[in-house]
């Protein structure tokens, strides 16, 4: 009997020790696949809230991540980007439409599609403009709403920073190209919009994502900006949303940009914020701007 004890406790010691091992292996692995990763994000503020719902939910299921997410502008999130100030680059343009950002260095991640609409005061008596009239208003020749079936009320333009996206879009596929007027500027679309609900007679141009009761969205030649009429290109003004990056992305860094590619937060988050999901789109355009 003490000959089989001897034996038993000698199992046991073995056995424990093995688990041990295997334990020590097992929380090796699991500290090699939960190391901490930081990610950057910063640039165009309409792409910010699609970043920033995401992010939230990656987060939860990626603890070893901390992610953060800064606007700031296109123009911004480029230029920071492509000196390796941050991680990733968010912009409603391509690279190649800024001047002084190196194209040739940067890694285009396209994750949705935005469209962006003219925005009026609720006020102002108008709710229809023809591209005529539109460029008019931004470009200072028509500064009362009277002068466009409105209110005698003086237009009171909002515009984004030079370095913003939608500026930039809005300005080229809106305007025709034209320079919008010296005018208030704000960097973000988030105070563009509260300025628009509060200011008399005042109009500027936001993404979808933004816009809401507060504000008319204003249409254009009998055609309103929708997700149906940007497919089609029936309505110009609308950008891709990129997320470049310098060089290839690393595993972690792509595997944040793969989530966002996911049906998950392209059937998802992505419509429910009032972007398109790329694969939507019946179009596609390139840098200069041709369609295919």
């Amino acid at each position: 009997m003490k000959k089989i004890s001897i034996v038993s406790l000698l199992l046991v010691v073995l056995l424990s020790a093995c688990g041990s091992n295997g334990a020590k292996e097992s929380n090796a692995e699991k500290s090699t696949d939960q190391k901490q990763v930081e990610i950057t994000a910063v640039g165009s503020t309409a792409l910010q809230p699609l970043v920033e719902a995401a992010k939230e939910d990656y987060v939860a299921e990626h603890p070893n991540y901390q992610i953060t997410v800064q606007g700031g502008g296109s123009g911004t999130g480029l230029s920071q980007v492509a000196a390796g100030a941050v991680t990733i680059g968010n912009s409603d343009v391509f690279a190649e439409e800024k001047d002084g950002v190196d194209a040739s260095l940067l890694v285009d991640h396209k994750v949705a599609v935005v469209g962006i609409a003219p925005v009026a005061n609720k006020d102002v008596g108008v709710t229809d403009l023809t591209k005529e009239q539109l460029i008019g208003i931004f470009t200072g020749k028509i500064t009362n709403w009277q002068e466009v079936g409105g209110k005698d009320q003086e237009i009171a333009v909002i515009n984004r920073a030079s370095g913003s996206g939608t500026r930039a879009t809005f300005e080229k596929w809106g305007l025709d190209g034209a320079d919008a007027v010296q005018s208030q500027e704000q960097d973000s679309s988030g105070t563009v919009k509260k300025i628009v609900a509060e200011t008399p007679g005042a109009i500027s141009y936001l993404a979808f994502s933004y816009i809401d009761d507060s504000l008319v969205s204003l249409s254009l030649d009998g055609v309103k900006g929708t997700g149906d009429t940007i497919t089609t290109n029936d309505w110009p003004i609308w950008s891709y949303e990129h997320m470049y990056t310098k060089g290839k992305a690393t595993t972690e860094v792509q595997d944040f940009l793969d989530y966002l590619l996911s049906s998950e937060v392209q059937n998802g988050l992505v419509k429910e914020l009032g972007y398109l999901p790329i694969t939507s789109m019946k179009v596609e355009r390139d840098a200069q701007g041709n369609l295919k």
